[in-house]
């Protein structure tokens, strides 16, 4: 029954939103990969409809952005990635409700941007405006000359989305003993679970910048293990994983600027009380707290109508420990290089992460062609190397794919 009233809501709705004068947009898409190993297997088959409504009066507007993932072979996927209204005032605007909200400067990495929780069902291979989840709460944003001062408030925690535990996305973990791993615990939805952000953004002649600081739940739960140990000869038999969310503070910020033809930006932020998992016994189910730096310095710059990016990143855990499971410093680059052929129509993009630790990478060749006006069709794969790390780990999940989109 209430797959049936979704599909009566989306018909009936276009119908609606004419007599009100409410502007709709949106698109349809349709999206297949195949694996290049274990027989070809698809990776995915999806069907979407993502609609964009939007209204303005004067100082009140609002926005809702419905969507449908359907899928041949599971459950069809409804969900709302934004509802909010804006109210503008002289200097002041105040959003409220279910939004993306996103901050820094980075390409392709999450620093100071952790305000929406990602969805990581397929790893990081959705578009960025898809991995971004929407989050409720409430914004307001003070403009002051070229100055904007920032509040964020969210009422109810929203924890990333991990991958299925049976899928070919979950995350390998570092024990070969049989595993059960348990749902997330859930935090309770109180005033004092709350989280709080701030931001400070100025826009110079010379430099943009921001500064930023939050008191949040960290998205990604740290993985609490319970070890089945044999008595007699004291070998790890089993494994229980209880994904937990913990408390955390963090400052930071990003800016970027020009140097001639060149454009340098950077991000950074301070974690307070970050959870590692650990192998030293001393330490309750697996995990130690520890503070973190994770930053990046980029550059990029335009050469014979090539974009061309690349970032260097790096994770360092403070007060180290050797029994740690993840590196001191952990570094990491991004590429980019992308041009545009045939008057605009034809795209050429090659987006890699490459991780220095481990030799492995994810490398990201894309074609987007515009067949006609909002007619587009993209052809890409996406190649990991390596047999360990964030991207080696999915050494089998090499893919190719096409998505056609029609957007109105």
């Amino acid at each position: 029954m209430r797959m049936k009233i979704n599909w009566v809501f989306m018909l009936v709705l276009p119908v609606v939103l004419t007599a009100q004068e409410i502007n709709l947009n949106g698109y349809v898409r349709q999206y297949t990969g195949a694996l290049l190993q274990s027989g070809n297997e698809y990776s995915i088959v999806q069907n979407t409809l993502n609609l964009n409504i939007e209204q303005n009066r004067n100082k009140v507007a609002l926005k809702a952005n419905p969507y449908i993932y359907q899928y041949p072979s599971k459950e069809m996927e409804f969900a709302v990635r934004e509802a909010y209204m804006d109210i503008f005032f002289e200097s002041v605007d105040v959003r409220i409700g279910k939004q993306q909200i996103i901050w820094g400067k980075a390409d392709g990495v999450f620093i100071t941007d952790i305000i929406s929780p990602k969805d990581l069902s397929e790893f990081l291979l959705r578009d960025f405006s898809e991995i971004r989840m929407g989050v409720t709460g409430a914004k307001l944003s003070w403009y002051k000359n070229d100055n904007t001062f920032e509040f964020v408030w969210l009422p109810v925690f929203s924890p990333t989305i991990m991958p299925a535990a049976d899928g070919i996305w979950f995350p390998r973990l570092k024990y070969t003993v049989p595993a059960t791993v348990n749902a997330p615990q859930d935090v309770t939805a109180s005033l004092e679970n709350s989280e709080a952000f701030a931001k400070f953004s100025s826009m110079r002649s010379l430099i943009d910048y921001e500064l930023m600081a939050g008191f949040a739940w960290d998205d990604d739960p740290a993985m609490h293990l319970i070890k089945q140990v044999d008595p007699q000869t004291m070998q790890l038999t089993g494994l229980t994983v209880n994904p937990q969310y913990h408390r955390l503070a963090l400052g930071g910020g990003s800016f970027s600027t020009t140097m001639g033809p060149l454009v340098l930006r950077g991000e950074g932020a301070y974690y307070h009380g970050k959870y590692f998992n650990t192998a030293d016994p001393k330490y309750s189910k697996a995990v130690v707290q520890k503070n973190y730096l994770h930053y990046l310095l980029g550059l990029e710059h335009t050469l014979w109508n090539w974009k061309l990016s690349g970032q260097f990143i790096q994770q360092a855990i403070l007060d180290y420990e050797k029994t740690i499971d993840q590196d001191e410093n952990e570094n990491t680059i991004t590429l980019l290089a992308r041009r545009d052929f045939l008057r605009e129509t034809l795209t050429l993009e090659l987006f890699s992460y490459i991780g220095l630790n481990n030799n492995d990478a994810l490398i990201r060749p894309r074609l987007y062609y515009d067949l006609s006006d909002g007619f587009e069709l993209q052809l890409g794969a996406n190649i990991f190397t390596g047999d360990a790390g964030s991207f080696g780990q999915y050494d089998e999940n090499d893919m190719v794919y096409a998505k056609v989109k029609y957007s109105f």
